[in-house]
């Protein structure tokens, strides 16, 4: 990996939680760290444990910009089922990825960040 990201990452524990009847909805969603000078066109493919891989149209991350995808929201007219779920994202330039999630199933709520894991 350079010491600006990288090109592949993935993420083997996705599992969209539910929406729940808050203001603050339930939602998961990785999010892309740009920091070089061109545009990155990001493929995601998403992985099933009893069906086969979806992989997603391609989505533009800027240049030296940051950009969060919802996965829990439709992704050009695809809806990711609830439930788990793995994700493997492919870009043209090196990123810095990570995954956030917000599970309403309890009172107090739960985010959290996990980084993926980079393959080159």
């Amino acid at each position: 990996m350079s010491g600006q990201g990288s090109r592949t990452w993935f993420f083997p524990d996705g599992d969209i939680p539910p929406p729940g009847e808050r203001e603050t909805y339930g939602h998961e969603s990785p999010i892309m760290l740009n920091p070089n000078d061109g545009e990155a066109e990001v493929t995601l493919t998403v992985y099933f444990e009893d069906a086969e891989p979806v992989t997603l149209p391609v989505q533009v991350v800027g240049a030296r910009r940051v950009r969060c995808i919802r996965v829990s929201d439709p992704i050009d007219g695809y809806q990711i089922p609830l439930g788990q779920y793995a994700l493997r994202l492919e870009s043209t330039v090196p990123l810095v990825c990570q995954i956030g999630r917000l599970d309403v199933r309890q009172p107090n709520l739960a985010y959290y960040t996990v980084l993926g894991h980079p393959v080159d």
